[in-house]
């Protein structure tokens, strides 16, 4: 397993080893015990999987507030994705930036997001299919979202010229990231 750290305090790209032959392939794409021998121990609760027919889908920022934070280990089972993460920790260093990674069935990848981080993602392919673990059950009293094209952001979405961002009506309505008051907190403020 291959772990690369990013400009975002906690944020990784976790690369598993996959074993192929005439048949395909084969990856444990989880083990608790890999993972802990790399520092991460992160109890995962849920498994969350969806499907985006339309290229262009995009889905987020979304984040979910304690008591129920959730820190998700996200991959592509089928497709292409570009997946984002957002640090809306009040008083980190990187507070108000971002980090994008391609992951799709192809590469094999997976971003792992921590609590304290908003996260969205758009797909780069027709019929591509998100996998994710999260850390907390889902709990819609807390949860969170910030505009997806929000300018103070300024993240850069790779969307193909033509393509209409296809949106659910609450990420279209979502808040301003100047108008987030954010619930989560920088360790490392003293």
């Amino acid at each position: 397993m291959q772990v690369e750290t990013t400009p975002l305090s906690g944020v990784l790209v976790i690369t598993p080893q996959r074993f192929g032959d005439h048949r395909g392939f084969f990856s444990e794409s989880f083990s608790a015990k890999r993972f802990a021998e790399a520092g991460i121990e992160i109890p995962f609760v849920q498994d969350n999987h969806s499907l985006s027919e339309a290229v262009g889908t995009v889905r987020g920022l979304h984040f979910q507030a304690p008591p129920h934070a959730q820190a998700k280990l996200v991959r592509c089972g089928r497709g292409r994705l570009w997946d984002v993460a957002v640090d809306i920790r009040k008083g980190s260093p990187t507070y108000g930036q971002w980090f994008g990674t391609e992951l799709s069935f192809e590469n094999g990848k997976q971003l792992l997001i921590p609590a304290g981080f908003a996260h969205g993602f758009v797909t780069l392919e027709p019929g591509t299919e998100i996998v994710y673990k999260c850390s907390d059950y889902y709990a819609p009293e807390c949860e969170g979202a910030i505009r997806w094209d929000d300018p103070d952001l300024a993240i850069d979405w790779p969307l193909s010229a033509g393509i209409e961002p296809v949106l659910s009506g609450k990420d279209a309505e979502a808040p301003a990231f100047a108008d987030l008051d954010s619930p989560f907190t920088w360790e490392g403020v003293a």
